[in-house]
Parts: structure tokens; sequence; C-alpha cells
């Protein structure tokens, strides 16, 4: 297998930077969308239990509704696809059995052998203590998928820009999430630079690494 050097990787994560102003007439190619869908997917997450799903925009209306719940910010209408990343709330048991069951799908098992993972799940994020801020543990979970994308971006010369401006109640309200069970965390816009944003050629600013990483 071939991989990306050390050099190669580095040269993306310094390219890559918050765009500011998309090119609006440029759309994110449908082979290389569908690799950043399975990014998504792919995400790792606590137990492997996924409580997320991620809603791909690409609608000009539903942008444009979305835009004045994202402190107006323009990346929402310029972008090519707009993902709103949300947690499903408040994890049940039938949750965790949906992940056994499909666990026990693709590894060709039996579900009886996976009785013992599946108590441990449910004791720790549905009975357990964790089922007490288990919204705020899904929303870390959702984090890491956020991240990933972005560097997937990146790897793919996709630009991107992760929204936390933005009022997710309202959100939630445009996409009919309440209903569903879930709820919105953040936003990432993705799609290409323009030109002229002048945040493209800004140096990065980073502490030293000596200030941020410690080797014990």
């Amino acid at each position: 297998m071939s991989l990306t050097t050390p050099t190669d990787l580095l040269d993306r994560l310094n390219w890559r930077y918050a765009t500011k102003k998309f090119d609006s007439t440029k759309t994110i190619p449908a082979d290389i969308w569908a690799a950043l869908e399975e990014s998504l997917v792919l995400t790792p997450s606590s137990y492997g239990l996924q409580p997320w799903k991620f809603l791909i925009v690409t609608n000009p209306d539903l942008k444009a509704q979305l835009q004045p719940l994202s402190w107006n910010q323009a990346q929402v209408s310029e972008c090519s696809h707009y993902v709103v990343f949300t947690i499903k709330k408040n994890l049940t048991a039938e949750h965790v059995d949906h992940f056994v069951a499909r666990t026990a799908e693709v590894r060709q098992a039996e579900p009886e052998s996976l009785a013992g993972y599946r108590k441990v799940m449910v004791s720790d994020v549905v009975y357990g203590a964790r089922s007490l801020s288990v919204n705020e543990w899904a929303t870390r979970q959702t984090y890491i998928a956020l991240g990933n994308f972005m560097t997937c971006a990146a790897l793919l010369g996709v630009d991107t820009c992760p929204m936390e401006g933005i009022e997710p109640a309202k959100y939630d309200t445009v996409l009919g999430l309440p209903e569903k069970g879930y709820a919105t965390v953040v936003a990432c816009a993705a799609g290409y630079r323009s030109e002229d944003d002048k945040y493209a050629t800004l140096a990065k600013v980073r502490f030293e690494k000596s200030e941020v990483i410690e080797t014990l």
C-alpha cells in the first residue's frame, strides 16, 4: 500500500485553513465527495456506537434558510457542500441492539456471542453514570468526525471551514430534527477557496511545539 509521506501530510495540513470565502462556481466532483462521505462513515467512535447523523446540504434554498442562523456567514451559501453534524439524543438500548445486530451481520457472528459487549455498552451509556451526560458524550464523539472530515478533505485538496457560529436549536427546527431524535452540534462548509480570499495567504499562528507537546 502506498502511504502519504510525512512531508506530503504536513504540506496538506499547512495548506488547509478555515476558508472564509468560497468560489460558488466550483462544485466538489462526485468521486471526491463520495470519498469524503465515506470518511464520515469510517470515523471512529467510542464503542463504535456512532451516535450521530451527518446531513449534507446542497440545496440552495435550504442553505439560504440556514445562513441567517449562522451569524449570516456567507460560507454557508457559497460552499459546494454544507455538512451539519448532529447527535442522536439520549441513546437507548435499542440503538445498542441495532449496533450489535450490525456487528454480527458484518462480521458473520451470532448476536448471542456479543452479549457481553452489549451488556458493557448498555450498563455504561444507557443506564450507567455516563447516561447522565450521554448527549455531551455524543457531542464529543461528533467532533472526532469533524476533525477527521477536515483532515481528509485537505488530503484531497478540498477546502473547509468549521462552523460553530450557528444557532443549533434553530437549525434543528429548519431541518426537522426534534421529531427524529437528533440535535445539531456543529457544521462544516466544504468546497474550493475563492482566489480573493485574503485569509488563504496568511501564515498559520501556532504556539511552539515545546509549549503544547510534552514527552513523558
